[in-house]
């Protein structure tokens, strides 16, 4: 890993967050991720799974944390499997964790051999009476692909029947979602990151330029500090390629005349950012760009007041279409009348901005959180408004990451970063 050990405090906090909501006499399993082949003996780059991660920082493959809190043995109440390491596995893999060391990074006292885990785990689910399983329950999930955790729950279900099962998912929603002091500064260190990248940019960016060539130079900036990139797949989207809200090709050259829409962040020690900024290539916005920057700017604004203790997110996007409608009218795009008359399924004001307002944010980029209960303080969202204009060619969104405050206004990670219109213009043009 290139990041700096963290505090095992958070993870021995995050494991009494989840055993204190467990049910009696049961035991809970932690996967770790595959690592997924490409073809012939190619892999992807090892992504652990932000579950046993968030209780172990363990971030190696073949792991498995199992949490006990009724065992009778009291060194079973926590345990870790490992991949046993050796002076092979060294020369041609890498470092991997001693007892020793995963002690020192989760604060766990008992650590296993993973091949001691079949024989150690009929001993401890023979006293259970039920197991939490770890399914993938994110509402944007794809869940083609078979996972550890995936086999693991088959097996499970075939040998031992007649346990209870319970879910992990809601438990690990609820207490992933509001964060420790540890992680806002893990996430505040990947904002500072994509702040120095996005400063970057600003003497960077001309025409002439190929969006790759502006994900070449985040890149750089990224992998500096200590970073191992992108926290997700960069946005570079120059003129209408703005308007595809998930262009990731990032293949065309930059002309004079378009706005840059840039939805990039750094990840740090597996947390991530998220930021949007729209950047004028030639360094000057027209006045009308310059209109419909500082109309989503406008609803950034009011959106980032209601994230606040007690809000539900359904009623916050509601009330954050009601400022775009307005906003929507004064440009010229909609009309009153296209309101009076608009269906309640999908309003006037989707044409122009057809996606949500903000999304939980931490080890993941869309973070797992309980969509339904009310937001309380201690949870990260993005705030990210938008105005798609494919016919003008011009896409301007505005993203900044918050943390919700018991009182008051939300602490914005990114505040230090340019934002207004005419900071950004005379930052190119200093």
């Amino acid at each position: 890993m290139k990041y700096d050990r963290i505090d095992p405090t958070l993870y021995i906090k995050n494991r009494t967050k989840f055993t204190e909501r467990m049910e009696p006499n049961t035991l809970a399993v932690f996967n770790s991720n595959d690592i997924y082949p490409i073809s012939a003996d190619s892999t992807m780059p090892f992504q652990q799974h932000r579950d046993i991660l968030f209780l172990s920082g363990v971030d190696q493959e073949e792991s498995i944390l199992v949490l006990f809190p009724n065992a009778t043995n009291p060194a079973h109440k926590e345990i870790l499997f490992l991949k046993e390491t050796s002076e092979l596995i060294a020369i041609w893999e890498g470092e991997k964790l001693t007892k020793k060391a995963a002690y020192e990074t989760s604060g766990i006292k008992t650590v296993y051999w993973l091949q001691q885990f079949p024989t150690i785990f009929k001993q401890l689910i023979a006293e259970a009476i039920g197991i939490y399983l770890n399914t993938n329950e994110h509402l944007r999930a794809s869940t083609e692909v078979e996972t550890r955790e995936d086999r693991f729950i088959k097996r499970v279900k075939a040998d031992y029947p007649a346990h209870q099962v319970h879910k992990s998912a809601p438990i690990m929603h609820k207490i992933r979602s509001v964060k420790e002091t540890i992680e806002l500064e893990l996430m505040q260190k990947a904002c500072k990151m994509t702040e120095a990248g996005f400063r970057r940019l600003l003497g960077f960016i001309k025409p002439g330029v190929w969006e790759y060539e502006i994900e070449a130079e985040l890149a750089h900036e990224f992998l500096r500090n200590r970073s191992k990139g992108f926290a997700y797949t960069p946005i570079v989207a120059s003129g209408k390629n703005a308007c595809v809200l998930h262009y990731i090709e990032n293949n065309q050259q930059c002309k004079d005349g378009d706005v840059i829409l840039l939805d990039v962040g750094a990840e740090y020690a597996n947390y991530s950012s998220d930021l949007t900024r729209c950047i004028p290539v030639n360094g000057r916005f027209t006045p009308r760009q310059k209109a419909v920057y500082n109309a989503v700017l406008h609803v950034k604004k009011e959106a980032e007041k209601l994230l606040v203790p007690g809000t539900i997110m359904a009623e916050y996007h509601k009330q954050v279409g009601h400022l775009m409608e307005e906003q929507l009218v004064n440009l010229g795009l909609i009309t009153t009348q296209d309101i009076a008359n608009q269906k309640p399924e999908w309003p006037a004001y989707k044409k122009y901005f057809m996606h949500g307002t903000s999304h939980f944010l931490g080890l993941d980029t869309h973070d797992v959180g309980l969509w339904h209960e009310p937001i309380v303080a201690g949870m990260v969202f993005t705030c990210e408004p938008g105005i798609y204009i494919p016919e003008e060619g011009l896409g301007i969104r505005l993203e900044d990451d918050l943390v919700v405050q018991e009182n008051g206004v939300p602490f914005n990670l990114m505040k230090d970063i340019p934002l207004e219109a005419e900071e950004i213009e005379e930052l190119m043009n200093s």
